[in-house]
Order: C-alpha cells, then sequence, then structure tokens
C-alpha cells in the first residue's frame, strides 16, 4: 500500500508513544518529523521508535520541509491553539489530544479556522471507543427505558500523580471531567443546556486546588445530568470510565464502569395496585470492535479522511464537552448557575 499520509508528531513526551506506535503500524502512513521545545526529547523519541525522520523544534518549519498532511498534537493543553492553528493555516489535518484548548475563545477559534480551511480537526476521546459504553448507548437508544430524564455519573479515584496537576487551582475539572462529560454528551445524544456546580476541596487532599467537584447539567433533551467527581477519594474507587445509572419513563440502565451494562425495567403483565412493581433484567451484547481506546478513536479519525466525511470526536462537536468544563469552573467561580450557549457566545467573541 502506498504512503497516503505523512505525518508530523507534536510534543514529544510519555504519551507521544502510543500515536506513534499506532501511526508505525498502519501500512499508508509515514511519520515524517518529530517537533518538541526541546530538540533532545525529539531526538530521544526518535531513538526509541526507531525512527530516522528529523526532529525539529518549530512546527512551521517541519511542515514546509516534509509536505506533511496530518500533525498529531500530544502537547500540553497549553500549547493546543498555537499548534492547532498553525497547522491548520498550513494546510494539515490535526489530530489531538484533550482537551480542544484551554479556554472557550481559543476552542472557538480552532473550530471556526477548521471549518474555513477545509480541514478536519479531531480530538482524542478514546473512552468513546470502548464496546461497553457502546452497548450502554444502544439500550438507551433502543429505548428500552423509554425516554431518559436523568443521568448520573460517579467518578472516585484517589490519584496521586504528583507534578503539575497537584498544583492545578481545579486538577479534578480541567483534567480528567471532559471524559465523563464527553460520555455523557455520547449516550444521551444531547447537549448542555445549562450548569451549576461546586468545586472544593475536601480534607485529606494532597492538591493545592480542589479536586472535587458536584455538577447538576441541564441537557438539551430535557434530562438532567448529575456529575459527582473527585481526584482524591482513597478506597473503594470508581471504575476510570465512572459509575453510571440512568432513570427512565419504564426503567432504569446501569453501568459499573466494568462489566456489561444492564437495565432493568417493569415487567409485563398487570401490576396496577402494587406499590412496588415488578421489574425484569435486560442485558446487553458487546458489540465487536477491531480496535478500542486511543487505537479505535485513530482509527475513525483515519477513516473519516478517507470516506471524506468528519470523525467522530471533531472539533465542532467536541466544542460542547469543552464547554460543560469551561462553563462548570465559572459557575463555580462565581457561585451561580451558568447559561452555557450565552456563555459559549460570549467567548466566541
Amino acid at each position: 500500500m502506498s504512503i497516503k499520509h505523512k505525518v508530523v508528531v507534536v510534543g514529544c513526551g510519555g504519551m507521544a508513544n502510543t500515536w506513534v506506535e499506532y501511526a508505525k503500524n498502519r501500512e499508508d502512513t509515514e511519520i515524517v518529523g518529530l517537533v518538541d521545545i526541546k530538540v533532545e526529547f525529539a531526538q530521544a523519541m526518535a531513538d526509541r521508535q526507531a525512527l530516522t525522520c528529523p526532529v525539529f523544534t518549530d512546527l512551521k518549519e517541519a511542515i514546509a520541509q516534509t509536505g506533511a498532511t496530518i500533525v498529531f498534537d500530544i502537547t500540553i493543553p497549553a500549547s493546543h491553539y498555537s499548534v492547532g492553528t498553525t497547522a491548520l493555516e498550513a494546510g494539515c489535518d490535526v489530530f489531538g489530544e484533550k482537551p480542544l484548548a484551554e479556554s472557550m475563545s481559543d476552542c472557538s477559534d480552532i473550530v471556526r479556522l477548521a471549518g474555513e480551511s477545509g480541514r478536519t480537526h479531531a480530538v482524542m476521546q478514546n473512552r468513546r471507543f470502548d464496546p461497553r459504553i457502546r452497548a450502554f448507548r444502544q439500550l438507551l437508544a433502543d429505548g428500552t427505558i423509554g425516554k431518559p430524564g436523568f443521568i448520573g455519573a460517579d467518578f472516585f479515584i484517589g490519584a496521586h500523580f504528583g507534578g503539575f496537576r497537584d498544583a492545578m487551582d481545579s486538577p479534578l475539572l480541567l483534567d480528567m471531567s471532559i471524559h465523563t462529560f464527553d460520555q455523557a454528551r455520547f449516550l444521551i445524544g444531547a447537549d448542555p443546556v445549562s450548569v451549576y456546580c461546586q468545586e472544593f476541596n475536601p480534607p485529606g487532599s494532597w492538591y493545592a486546588g480542589n479536586a472535587m467537584a458536584i455538577c447538576i447539567f441541564e441537557m438539551s433533551d430535557g434530562s438532567v445530568f448529575d456529575y459527582r467527581g473527585s481526584w482524591c477519594a482513597e478506597g473503594v474507587t470508581t471504575s476510570w470510565e465512572a459509575s453510571w445509572r440512568v432513570t427512565g419513563e419504564n426503567g432504569t440502565a446501569i453501568w459499573d464502569g466494568h462489566g456489561n451494562p444492564y437495565a432493568e425495567i417493569v415487567a409485563a403483565g398487570d401490576q396496577s395496585g402494587k406499590f412496588i412493581r415488578e421489574y425484569e433484567r435486560v442485558e446487553t451484547q458487546l458489540p465487536e470492535m477491531v480496535n478500542t481506546g486511543h487505537q479505535g478513536c485513530l482509527d475513525d479519525m483515519f477513516a473519516s479522511l478517507e470516506e471524506k466525511r468528519q470523525p467522530e470526536t471533531r472539533s465542532a462537536d467536541n466544542i460542547y464537552s469543552m464547554a460543560m468544563v469551561l462553563a462548570a469552573v465559572e459557575s463555580a467561580k462565581i457561585g451561580q448557575k451558568v447559561n452555557i450557549a450565552d456563555f459559549m457566545k460570549a467567548a466566541a467573541k
């Protein structure tokens, strides 16, 4: 198979290995350049991955010299705006790590530029590409529990990262909540309308900033999404996928983030006069997926180019998940409910 995609990788830290290894396994893809603010980091990646491509400290120069068609943005969040806009303006498609950008205005600029340039800008939301969440979404889409009215997600993990997260003002919301918020949108096919959030730092926390948050989102389908999360919860931890409960007209769907999702629905037959009704359990069947996680998301990004469509995690869609994060931070800051459409509109000016 001939080479169709020429990739420049920007950001040569630990996570970049996952992206590089994926690209190396594609017969139609070649890594033509590595970029990092420190040339020795880029060279170390080349040596570690047995790559013979040139290394750079300037993305624009790397694209010009290599004829790159795709940029992998695996830099720190503060660099996503400059990397994304530089690559789009140079005529490249961009596949990047989350988050889309650090501010709502930067997110809006990237989405606008991607639209104007006709190029693809997509964000890594690897948790969508899991057969269990796909089965959970299908369970809801099939109408198994009727129209959903409440979506609840609990995320409680004691994560001792060390480093920059320990010093962040809002480590949970800004670093991790994007995954769960995006999962919620994915599951019910709705976008956020408003949010009220309270974040705080509970006793025993080793973070300087607020490591716990409770958020209440009103969603565009009329449902309410409730998020309870903590980065400093010691003991009885949830899955990294979160623990989910969705209640609907006729039953409840559950996914603990570990096993297979299931539902309990009102059993058939006459149940009039019963204080607590009888229920029947509905199991799910997991779909077959060639790749999951990062690899599954990257599969969709590359397939979108071949099929001349936008990928599932395109920035124009992902901006709504980012709006949930940034509006939640704003709500916690001002102590009031935030209308997300107004928040996005103000930031885009």
